[in-house]
């Protein structure tokens, strides 16, 4: 294979020198896990569900993984200026299409999240979340370059939008994480402690409302606080499963996981450690640590508050959401429904999360003689 050198003018020689390749180099073997693991898990959830194909989530995680590569390359390609109209545009196609599924959509288990297409489902609030971090990086980025533009105020009314929205499916889950997002954007865009002292007040007030008016929510709540006094039987399981696998796998003991609910989705951390052993599991906490530290040292090197918050928001991201759904596999933090990003199975979730990557190295790479300073710092 033909080195890239830097004399290399092509479009693909510009843009392998342009990006950061630590980034892709710890992105492949997540993604190679995700599939490893859902390969084993599969058939155990097809089992469960009654599904003859013991390969049919295998099989379909890779039919979604193909356009996610395609999302993540294209969007990478990207400049600044580009990446952060179409985080807009989904935003705004996300927001609509979250008001559609809470109007018309089936209740799912007390929820209302999915429109259904008929061969697949999707989530509008999954695509919602990179464009949220685009378009409130935008206008906290105007608010600091123009004092006398009100770009915390707009930056708070789309919180307050999209954070409705998720309540209203409900979704306190997701709601959680984009408010601890929101935080951190606040944060790295230099506002005042107050503030984030005050989101931090309404978000536990939120909390607390969810636990006294949402039989739901109060039920996973006692469980992580109370577990003889709950139902805990998935948090149960989870750790079964995790401590059959021991340090390098279960070998001949017979497997766990055959118990344990969504094995192959909010559990497949569970599921990985019982095949592979706690070694895979140390091993995707350290990537996804590597990931993310990475993505916040770049977005520090950027010049442009509008890609050190965007950077910033979307890498913790896809950070919280790892810690969330591997915290709930420990018993760690209350169970909630959340992916494991690249390695849970979930079309909308991968297609997303190619989206925020494709994002994260769009407004990551190097600019060399731009025409337009503007396409560099929007």
């Amino acid at each position: 294979m033909r080195q890239i050198s830097r004399e290399d003018d092509s479009i693909f020689g510009r843009w392998w020198l342009s990006v950061d390749r630590t980034m892709l180099a710890v992105l492949v073997p997540i993604i190679f896990i995700g599939v490893l693991v859902l390969m084993a898990a599969g058939p155990t959830a097809s089992a469960r569900l009654q599904i003859v194909n013991d390969f049919h989530f295998p099989v379909r995680q890779l039919v979604f993984l193909a356009p996610a590569g395609v999302i993540i390359l294209g969007v990478s390609f990207l400049s600044p200026l580009q990446a952060r109209r179409l985080g807009v545009m989904v935003f705004v196609g996300g927001v609509i299409l979250m008001i559609a599924t809470i109007l018309f959509s089936d209740d799912i288990n007390g929820s209302t999240r999915w429109i259904d297409l008929g061969l697949v489902s999707l989530q509008p609030s999954e695509f919602a979340k990179p464009g949220f971090i685009i378009a409130a990086a935008w206008m906290l980025a105007e608010g600091a370059r123009d004092p006398h533009f009100p770009g915390g105020a707009i930056a708070m009314g789309l919180y307050a939008v999209f954070a409705g929205l998720l309540l209203l499916q409900p979704d306190f889950g997701q709601w959680a994480l984009m408010t601890a997002v929101w935080a951190v954007m606040f944060f790295i865009a230099g506002w005042s402690w107050l503030w984030i002292l005050l989101l931090a007040i309404v978000g536990i007030g939120a909390l607390t409302a969810g636990y006294f008016l949402s039989a739901h929510v109060a039920a996973r709540i006692d469980g992580f606080l109370k577990p003889g006094a709950a139902d805990t039987y998935q948090v149960d399981r989870a750790i079964e499963t995790i401590a059959n696998g021991g340090l390098i796998g279960r070998g001949d003991a017979p497997p766990v996981k055959g118990m344990l609910p969504d094995a192959h989705t909010d559990f497949i951390f569970a599921a990985a450690t019982e095949e592979h052993g706690l070694a895979i599991g140390i091993l995707i906490i350290v990537l996804f640590m590597i990931f993310v530290a990475r993505a916040f040292v770049v977005a520090a090197s950027r010049r442009g508050i509008f890609a050190q918050c965007a950077v910033t928001g979307l890498a913790a991201m896809i950070g919280l959401q790892a810690i969330i759904n591997i915290g709930v596999s420990l018993r760690a933090l209350p169970a909630k429904g959340m992916t494991l990003p690249f390695i849970s199975y979930g079309g909308s979730s991968l297609l997303a999360t190619g989206l925020a990557v494709g994002l994260i190295i769009a407004l990551t790479r190097t600019h060399q003689g731009a025409r337009r300073r503007k396409d560099i710092m929007p």
